[in-house]
């Protein structure tokens, strides 16, 4: 029956770019605080299906946003919902609320809440994709590589990668396609690949992220990376990077591209000729091949399950 939804989803994709939503809630607390930052949105498709496979998606805004979550709707997320995805699009805690780790603790609260509350919101949870575009892109990576990492060190620096919000701690914040689209991913290197931004400087966002220059601060950032945490059992990627951006270097792309590759992971990288940091690359044709990735994944996800019966 799943098999059957899946083809569903793929005619879906193949009417007119950017359908309506049939259905939203708005600022859902997945936290349990009130805090504007802790605040959600959910859309499903147009369509007539019980349950949809959700795709978080993250606001890309040099981590210093906190209630952004309607900023892609209208491009990745209108390219998802054509394509049978539900779109989760949740604000996080900005580096001006707190530093990292906050960041990924809020998003993979999102997942818990999300698996918690799947009935409530009509979601396929046996599925989990998440996509994000630079600095969303950047905790969209970490949130794949680090899905089965709880406490990390790296030097003299310990961290929690899961943490603790919200009260859905009990569920699995594993997820299972990651789409990075242009996120920065070793801070240490922006420099020297060829940015226009000096990401090295003490007010630079990354150095904002980590609460310190991060030259003098490298096993803060080593925690922040997302290669850091790379091994053969991370979720399949899909990565796409402008080849002439300007500010987070195709670099930070090739390098993590290269540790899943190593390990034995499953990655696609495609560097966008003369694309820069969102113009260029935000087109149709690279939305599609987000929607057509996300389905592939899905449906492997659902004929495992099949299988398993």
């Amino acid at each position: 029956m799943r098999s059957i939804f899946v083809i569903v989803l793929a005619l879906i994709s193949s009417l007119c770019y950017g359908q309506q939503y049939s259905q939203a809630w708005y600022d859902i607390d997945y936290a349990g605080d009130d805090k504007v930052y802790h605040k959600m949105d959910i859309y499903l498709p147009s369509g007539q299906q019980p349950i949809y496979p959700p795709v978080v998606l993250l606001y890309g805004s040099a981590w210093l946003g906190n209630d952004l979550k309607g900023r892609n709707l209208e491009t990745l997320g209108a390219a998802l919902l054509d394509a049978g995805f539900a779109v989760v699009a949740p604000n996080h805690r900005s580096s001006r609320d707190s530093i990292f780790p906050a960041q990924i603790h809020d998003i993979k609260a999102v997942v818990r809440f999300i698996r918690s509350h799947a009935d409530e919101y009509q979601l396929d949870t046996s599925f989990v994709g998440v996509a994000g575009s630079s600095s969303g892109g950047h905790l969209a990576a970490l949130t794949g590589t680090s899905r089965l990492v709880k406490q990390y060190t790296v030097g003299s620096v310990s961290a929690d990668l899961e943490g603790r919000v919200g009260s859905d701690t009990t569920f699995s914040s594993s997820v299972d396609a990651i789409v990075d689209w242009f996120g920065p991913t070793d801070f240490l290197v922006m420099d020297s690949c060829g940015s226009r931004l000096v990401h090295d400087a003490p007010t630079s966002p990354e150095s904002r992220l980590i609460g310190g220059a991060i030259q003098q601060n490298r096993d803060k950032v080593a925690l922040a990376n997302p290669i850091t945490y790379v091994d053969a059992n991370d979720t399949s990627f899909l990565i796409l990077h402008g080849t002439e951006d300007p500010l987070v270097p195709p670099c930070q792309s090739e390098m993590l591209h290269e540790a899943l590759i190593e390990v034995g992971g499953s990655s696609e990288l495609v560097l966008i000729p003369g694309g820069r940091h969102g113009r260029g690359v935000f087109e149709e044709q690279y939305f599609e091949r987000m929607a057509n990735f996300f389905q592939s994944v899905y449906q492997a996800v659902l004929d495992k399950g099949d299988e398993s019966k």
